[in-house]
């Protein structure tokens, strides 16, 4: 199927609460298996309240993943997963090769957005108490969140490894 065909499925525009949000999640995970999208960044402060750890989300992950592909998961912290995302942490540990988590904490460095960013679509939650935000395919919009990404990467460090080694 052409992408300009699957593309419609994707939400473009304004979207406001907690269901929108997680519908344009699950829009954004089956467009990129179905699309070959090679890369993706979820980012958020927390993860708190994304619905990664539901069935439909790591079915749709597993979908997308292959050889080639990329994940970078962007946070201030992980300590959410354990508890709320078992399904996810599985997928990660099986899929670790393909994703680079990273947190960036700390006084003084900038604020994690909430968003998702790939290079054909973004989603980018503004107000996170009321859950609402805009997605969608606009290039300035999507390269500003990017820059703020980016910036968060320049100073974040390896995190949430895929698993702990002991003794």
């Amino acid at each position: 199927m052409p992408d300009d065909v699957t593309a419609v499925d994707l939400p473009d525009g304004a979207f406001d609460g907690r269901r929108a949000f997680h519908d344009h999640l699950q829009a954004a995970l089956g467009a990129a298996a179905r699309q070959n999208w090679r890369e993706i960044v979820l980012s958020d402060p927390d993860f708190v309240d994304w619905p990664l750890g539901e069935r439909a989300t790591v079915e749709a992950l597993q979908a997308w993943s292959a050889a080639g592909r990329s994940m970078v998961l962007l946070a201030q912290r992980f300590d959410v997963f354990a508890r709320e995302h078992a399904r996810f942490v599985h997928w990660r540990r099986m899929w670790s090769h393909i994703v680079d988590a990273r947190a960036c904490q700390g006084p003084g460095l900038p604020p994690v957005p909430s968003a998702i960013w790939t290079p054909d679509w973004f989603l980018h939650r503004v107000d996170l108490e009321h859950v609402r935000g805009t997605c969608g395919r606009t290039p300035e919009a999507q390269r500003a969140l990017r820059e703020r990404i980016d910036e968060c990467l320049r100073h974040a460090r390896p995190a949430f490894p895929a698993s702990t080694l002991g003794l």
